[in-house]
């Protein structure tokens, strides 16, 4: 980055190092080999980066909620005109759910249904909110439309897209799917738990399509940094209702 010119460098640690028994010492050693702070995020951090990376920064005109889909938890954030931001995280992911329910490739019907009632009962206590938009992000989302009718031209996966991925998924094992679809072979395996996931956020808010970006934490660290300098995670709430025009 320093090569390219780069003004500010902003290093940013989420989940695995948050659970890391010595990431004490990650930090430290990043920090000593390149004089860059490194910023392990909460929860509520990471949700509110990769929300102003959904938003670019710009105000929402109705609530949205943006949930990041990871391997062993997802963050939310919620947003709406003229209310305060919240954000959480649950510890639910696509590789947790997997791991947890799934003996089988492809899985069985009813490892599926299982995962859906893993699922649901996770997002039991959520992040309370009423959203007329829901986004999602991370790889499972977006793998997800590789494997919905349409494909990934259609940024939005309804409740009947969302089936029919599930049938591509229980017909083919991970490894078939990862080729047809040019998915990453260990992505390809958690998607059955990640459209498990996708279908109880719709369930639990009461949604019947959720959209997918591509944009997410990197983008909105990135906005936030260049526009507040050092300072930016002391704002994270006020800059979640964005600034841009």
């Amino acid at each position: 980055a320093r090569k390219l010119g780069a003004g500010t460098i902003t290093f940013l640690g989420t989940e695995p190092i948050r659970r890391a028994a010595d990431g004490a010492r990650i930090v430290a050693d990043v920090e000593a080999a390149s004089q860059v702070p490194l910023h392990v995020l909460t929860h509520e951090e990471e949700a509110y980066l990769t929300l102003v990376g959904v938003t670019e920064g710009r105000p929402v005109e109705v609530e949205t909620l943006v949930v990041d889909i990871g391997g062993g938890s997802s963050e939310f954030a919620a947003v709406g005109p003229g209310d305060r931001a919240r954000a959480g995280g649950l510890r639910l992911g696509s590789n947790r759910l997997t791991t947890a329910h799934v003996r089988t490739d492809p899985p069985t019907r009813a490892e599926i249904e299982s995962m859906r009632r893993a699922a649901e009962a996770t997002l039991g206590p959520a992040l309370p909110a009423t959203p007329a938009v829901i986004v999602a992000v991370g790889g499972t989302a977006s793998n997800l439309l590789k494997v919905a009718p349409g494909g990934p031209a259609d940024r939005v996966l309804t409740r009947d897209r969302l089936a029919a991925a599930v049938h591509n998924l229980l017909r083919a094992r991970a490894a078939a799917t990862s080729e047809r679809y040019r998915i990453n072979p260990k992505r390809a395996r958690l998607l059955p738990a990640g459209a498990a996931i996708v279908e109880a956020l719709m369930r639990r808010y009461g949604v019947d399509r959720v959209e997918i970006s591509d944009a997410s934490l990197r983008e909105g660290a990135i906005l936030v940094a260049d526009h507040v300098g050092i300072a930016w995670r002391d704002r994270l709430t006020e800059l979640a209702h964005g600034w841009r025009t």
